[in-house]
């Protein structure tokens, strides 16, 4: 870290300019141009920023052996565990310049991983262009949205919440009501009611609902056998597990059920991948590609999905199940590569996310969290 003032300019500077080259790489895509440099050129840059600045960063580069001016792939650059950010500091500047701090909520080891943002204006032009292009590209903007979830009020830490009011701000039109139908832990069933009613009335404009899986579940729970049909073109973005503390439900069951219960096509229902350690978000394709199935996850150019060996961490066969490795040039700050426990698969078109490893963490995340904390 910075021991002067100087020192701390320095890396300000070269921090602000790598962001300028991450967002480069949206311009690009939201402008349909080439992208401004390979994404191994920058990845480099970045990587090598962090092992500068974040001490534990630099620890597990020096556990492989590894000089960082001799790396020049992504792939050559060992990747962060998620778990280091419930146990390390994961940010390349003082904790006092962070303008944003995002939490997990996860408690599997007693902890909370935390992900330190200096500036969200990286984080929020990635998830804009991406979400625009996964989500919104057919629609007639700004489009009326509902959130089955909490408000930035009361989730300040929320990434989730962040994105969806990102989303809000670009995408939504202006009402004087919220948008946000849960309050605490109820679903306020009568305020979702009235939004489809005007809507209705209004020239079938649509609905954009988002939400977690499992509030999803519970609305499911609420309405019962009454139907509840929205608006045509109206489409449901979905994130998280289906696993609750009572039951568990299938991911295909819970997408069946909603297009059941909303009366539209089940190709309307998204699901969202996305990590409070990650800076970029991953789609499923079935609103651009009617044929697409549902569980396949498209990329930006600016993130990579690599299935690796659990245990040896180098990428496995095209085709073979893997540990999800997870390179965001938009990380600019804290870990551009994050290893997960996530079970992923590429295949033609994206990857397939196959849900948890079960039981305890896989030997390579676990070797790596010991290199990282320098046990």
């Amino acid at each position: 870290m910075p021991n002067t003032l100087t020192d701390l300019s320095k890396e300000l500077l070269a921090s602000d300019s790598l962001h300028a080259r991450a967002r480069a790489f949206v311009e690009a895509f939201e402008s349909g141009s080439a992208m401004p440099e390979s994404f191994d050129a920058l990845a480099v840059d970045i990587a090598r920023f962090q092992c500068s600045h974040i001490e534990g960063y630099a620890r597990l580069v020096r556990a492989r052996g590894l000089s960082p001016d001799a790396l020049h792939t992504a792939a050559e650059f060992p990747a962060t565990p998620a778990d280091a950010f419930k146990v390390s500091r994961v940010f390349a500047f003082p904790e006092s310049e962070a303008t944003a701090t995002f939490r997990t909520s996860g408690t599997t080891i007693g902890q909370r991983g935390e992900h330190f943002m200096r500036t969200t204006a990286t984080y929020d032009a990635a998830a804009i262009a991406f979400g625009r292009w996964a989500l919104m590209h057919d629609l007639a903007l700004p489009v009326r949205m509902a959130v089955l979830g909490p408000s930035p009020t009361e989730s300040p830490d929320s990434s989730l919440t962040h994105m969806i009011a990102a989303f809000f701000s670009s995408f939504g039109e202006p009402s004087s009501e919220s948008p946000y139908i849960i309050e605490g832990d109820v679903i306020d069933l009568a305020r979702l009611d009235a939004i489809v009613a005007t809507l209705l009335v209004d020239s079938d404009r649509p609905l954009f609902l988002f939400g977690t899986s499992f509030a999803f579940v519970h609305l499911l729970d609420a309405l019962g056998d009454q139907p509840f049909p929205l608006p045509s073109k109206s489409r449901v973005m979905l994130t998280g597990g289906t696993k609750g503390k009572s039951r568990e439900v299938s991911a295909s069951d819970l997408r069946q059920s909603l297009a059941g219960a909303f009366a539209i096509d089940a190709q309307a229902i998204v699901s969202e991948y996305g990590m409070t350690e990650l800076s970029s978000q991953f789609y499923e394709t079935t609103l651009r590609d009617p044929n697409a199935p549902h569980g396949l996850y498209a990329e930006p150019p600016w993130a990579r999905v690599v299935p690796v060996d659990p245990d040896t961490l180098a990428p496995v066969a095209e085709g073979d199940v893997g540990i999800a490795r997870i390179e965001d040039l938009m990380n600019i700050d804290s870990a551009f590569a994050v290893l997960t426990a996530d079970r992923v698969r590429r295949v033609p078109g994206g990857f397939e996310l196959l849900g948890r490893t079960p039981g305890a963490a896989p030997r390579g995340c676990s070797i790596a969290i010991d290199e990282l904390l320098g046990r």
